[in-house]
């Protein structure tokens, strides 16, 4: 099992220190305030006017308190800017100097082991999980940029919240009890895929007795011995690769396969196979709909093995959950707008038959079997009071047509801004 970061410093972050206003939006007394926030992208930085503190005598746990304390889901250290969080999808600066390169290397070091140090040396970047002395636990990646240390810290929330916290659909309980197949969660970094797979391995862990083993890269979410018998391998720690892992699990007898991301083609393969073998196998892609999901597996193939790929699809996907997080409407959190494709007959024909771009019109009109497109549950989020329009809008796959929707359905009675969704937990 894993083997987290430890930083020995404990010490309380600096009480009283005053805002600091951004540098990047302009400094107190010179007319440089910005504009005020418009949505979306929900990505400006706040501005006040009081003295920064220095970072000389800061720790790299000083500021992930302060991360935890704001409810913040990430911190980022660069160059030439105060340390920053991001709230709710908002980027905030906290109140300190601007980093400087000694600062930025100084911070991320004290907390990585020498291995670390020399792993990081060599590939300039490096990807681990940190948790603090009996406080909260960070995905952290370290790069460089513009030859300077620079790094971004993700919190990870210590419980696992359930499917019913998140406010997702009851479908995805449906999922987690099937016997074999594929399952793929899909999204842009940082749409909560992490989360979502958590609760539904959770789920599993909570409810039946399986073999379940996750290959990610880092861990993220910590899981225990429930019903279930878990094991979780962490790349770069515990296994080389995702395909090595994963050709390994197949000789471990497992009943439950996570990969946190098919990255490569092997991978692919390998995930695609273990669910032919009749296992149920959970997997991320970086795509955006359903459709681009089926494409992207398909052509990641040599065109001599693609009619032999989409058979397999068609015959072992179970459904494809792709998601996006949005700012709650009139109060603090984000909500999952999310396309669900589940493998109908109708639609495992489209995928044999090489009519991917066919899917979300076969999705839009099997909202009987659980299924729903992006739009459409961009129009419930709406309707619900949960997202504002121009949110919605902004995010559609197709804003004409998401207009049309919302113009022929009328506003739920009692339907307000932040109204109940207990989608508040991403």
């Amino acid at each position: 099992m894993e083997v987290s970061n430890m930083n020995p410093s404990n010490r309380p972050p600096q009480q009283g220190t005053p805002p600091v206003s951004n540098p990047l939006m302009g400094t107190p007394g010179t007319g440089g305030a910005p504009p005020p926030p418009v949505s979306p992208p929900p990505q400006t930085v706040q501005v006040t006017s009081a003295r920064p503190a220095p970072l000389d005598d800061a720790h790299i746990d000083d500021l992930l308190r302060i991360v935890v304390e704001k409810g913040a889901s990430d911190l980022h250290l660069a160059v030439g800017i105060p340390p920053v969080v991001r709230i709710d999808g908002a980027l905030q600066p906290l109140p300190f100097e601007k980093v400087t390169p000694r600062d930025s290397q100084r911070l991320v070091y004290e907390i990585l082991t020498d291995e670390q140090i020399q792993r990081f040396e060599t590939d300039l970047e490096l990807d681990f999980s940190y948790q603090m002395a009996r406080s909260a636990r960070f995905r952290v990646n370290v790069f460089r940029d513009k030859g300077n240390v620079a790094s971004a810290f993700r919190q990870i929330p210590q419980k696992i919240p359930t499917i019913e916290q998140l406010g997702l659909p009851s479908v995805l309980i449906e999922l987690t009890r099937l016997p074999r197949g594929l399952v793929l969660v899909t999204g842009p970094t940082g749409s909560g895929k992490s989360t979502t797979l958590a609760a539904m391995i959770d789920r599993i862990n909570s409810e039946q007795s399986r073999h379940i083993i996750t290959i990610e890269d880092p861990i993220e979410y910590l899981h225990t011995h429930k019903f279930s018998i878990i094991n979780q391998r962490e790349v770069g720690q515990d296994t080389r690769q995702f395909s090595k892992a994963l050709r390994a699990a197949l000789r471990e007898d497992p009943d439950v396969i996570l990969v946190g991301e098919m990255r490569d083609l092997e991978t692919m393969q390998m995930a695609v196979s273990a669910a032919e073998t009749g296992h149920l196998v959970f997997a991320t892609l970086h795509t955006n709909s359903a459709a681009t999901s089926v494409e992207r597996i398909v052509d990641s193939f040599p065109p001599g093995q693609q009619e032999q790929v989409r058979l397999q699809l068609s015959n072992n996907l179970q459904a494809i959950l792709c998601q996006q997080l949005l700012p709650r409407a009139g109060q603090p959190g984000r909500v999952c707008a999310m396309e669900i494709m589940r493998a109908s007959p109708a639609i495992r024909n489209l995928i044999r038959e090489n009519k991917a771009h066919q899917i979300t019109s076969m999705i839009q009109t099997s909202g009987s079997l659980g299924m729903q497109t992006m739009d459409q549950a961009l129009r419930d989020l709406y309707l619900r009071g949960l997202i504002t329009l121009e949110e919605a809008m902004s995010r559609a796959m197709n804003p004409t047509e998401l207009e049309k929707m919302i113009r022929t359905v009328t506003m739920p009675q009692g339907g307000q801004p932040g109204g109940q969704g207990g989608m508040n937990r991403y």
